[in-house]
């Protein structure tokens, strides 16, 4: 009985390392069965279809203890009265649109559900202990390189002639959806430059945040986490994704806030080595010019960074826009939010029909269009183009909270407001466990920008909601589990 059992844990940690390192490829080109206006088509769900019975057997067998944390109950109790919702939703009888009717719509968004259900069980269960989370995090940093090496073919391509435009979008389209960005952002293998930086904000930086701040490694070569934290810092900036940069910003302020450690400790006192009496003579002057160096080299970075996001078009009219607009629409039109924020108020008119219950998972893109602001409709072109009678665009709210709350109403944004502390709180567990504080800082990083990631998009499939949030909460399940057998004992 002992050698399928191990058999089985090795077929399992072989494809969850397949599904770690294929995240990079969002858009994957070869899906049966889906259309055109499908754009998350992560490549690891192909690994991970193979994976999920592989721990559905190990599941019957006893081999996975604790399955079920709370977090996940209360992702279950979510799904519940999203399914509630979803059958209340038919009783509206709404109208078709544009060939699309309502469960049709339904049976889609509970597509996504799966589809994101399944990665955040797999990453619960392939993670139990700490050899689990490092073996995840060394094949999710590996995962990054294949960005890294994608988006230098593409600035070979944007930069040089070595590699011509059509040779790079017939490379790129072998694999993906979506064409090289004309505007040399950017985008790695993922669909866009956005998505792109959401992925390393969400993703790939908690963990390279975490190992700056407490010098822990998950590679022998100490050298490796520092170098990547810097090309992925690269890469996010020629995203030129404000909201990349905005949730990277934010979570590693608060996580450095919170994490402490002694990163800036020792940085202060490395700095202020060769003013010391006790610092060697020989050796000060040395000392004192690296110091030195380092400074200006920083401060010339910093001036650098500043004048090319000042002159960056696309950056400075966050800054350009409080001079030339008149009226906060013009404002967000100008910077390029007035879609998005066109569809937040058009779902917030869709919630407004049944606030309790809401129309529906996956159902508020029929009634959208029927709210859409007036300033939308003749200043936003992406608007006007889909409210073409040719257009068989269906639209959706952008941001997770409102389409919860849109589509499940006040009670469905309830339990998910819950289910996301939940989250918060396993992760707090870590910083009291006896797991490497490591893991926890990796924890405060993700759950911040994961929660600011979702501001601005809706899509329950994206692979960087569940993975590292199902890392952590599988390693804090696995301290509790071991706190209430000492107890017990």
């Amino acid at each position: 009985m002992t050698a399928p059992s191990l058999s089985l844990e090795k077929i399992s940690r072989l494809l969850w390392a397949a599904v770690l390192f294929t995240l990079p490829v969002t858009s994957f080109r070869f899906f049966p069965f889906l259309g055109d206006s499908t754009q998350v088509r992560p490549l690891a769900l192909y690994p991970l279809a193979l994976l999920v019975p592989i721990l559905l057997a190990r599941l019957w067998r006893g081999e996975i203890q604790n399955p079920m944390p709370g977090s996940l109950v209360l992702w279950g109790a979510f799904l519940l009265v999203a399914l509630l919702a979803s059958a209340l939703g038919a009783l509206n009888a709404p109208l078709e649109l544009r060939g699309s009717f309502y469960f049709d719509r339904v049976l889609r968004a509970w597509a996504t559900v799966v589809i994101g259900l399944m990665f955040f069980v797999a990453a619960i269960w392939m993670n139990r202990d700490e050899t689990d989370a490092r073996f995840s995090v060394k094949w999710i940093l590996l995962g990054l390189c294949l960005h890294i090496v994608w988006s230098g073919v593409q600035a070979l391509s944007f930069y040089t002639p070595l590699i011509s435009r059509d040779t790079m979008r017939d490379l790129q389209t072998s694999f993906s959806l979506r064409v090289p960005m004309k505007n040399r952002r950017f985008s790695g293998m993922a669909f866009e430059s956005s998505w792109l930086a959401g992925q390393i904000a969400t993703l790939y930086m908690p963990w390279l945040v975490a190992a700056l701040l407490t010098r822990y490694r998950v590679f022998k070569q100490k050298w490796i986490e520092p170098v990547l934290f810097l090309v992925a810092l690269f890469l996010l900036f020629f995203t030129f994704s404000r909201g990349g940069l905005f949730y990277f910003l934010t979570a590693g302020l608060i996580t450095g806030w919170i994490g402490r450690g002694d990163f800036f400790q020792r940085a202060r006192a490395w700095l202020a080595s060769p003013f010391r009496k006790e610092a060697a003579a020989p050796t000060r002057a040395r000392d004192l010019a690296l110091r030195v160096s380092l400074l200006v080299l920083a401060a010339a970075v910093l001036a650098g960074t500043s004048v090319f996001m000042y002159n960056k078009r696309y950056l400075n009219k966050l800054f350009s826009g409080f001079e030339k607009a008149d009226s906060f629409e013009e404002y967000i039109i100008y910077n390029y939010a007035g879609g998005r924020a066109a569809y937040a108020w058009s779902a917030m008119g869709v919630y407004r029909l049944d606030p309790w219950s809401g129309v529906g998972l996956g159902a508020s893109g029929l009634s959208m269009y029927n709210h859409l602001p007036d300033f939308s409709q003749t200043s936003l072109f992406e608007i006007a183009r889909q409210l073409d009678p040719s257009s068989r665009a269906i639209p959706n709210p952008k941001s997770m909270p409102i389409r919860v709350l849109a589509e499940t109403g006040l009670i469905g944004l309830a339990f998910f407001l819950a289910f996301q502390f939940s989250m918060l709180g396993d992760v707090r567990v870590l910083f009291r466990s006896g797991a490497k504080k490591y893991f926890a800082c990796a924890g405060i990083f993700t759950w911040i920008a994961v929660f600011l990631y979702n501001m601005t998009q809706d899509s329950l499939a994206t692979p960087n909601l569940w993975i590292n949030l199902g890392i952590l909460i599988g390693l804090a399940s696995a301290y509790n589990l071991a706190e209430a057998v000492k107890e017990i004992a």
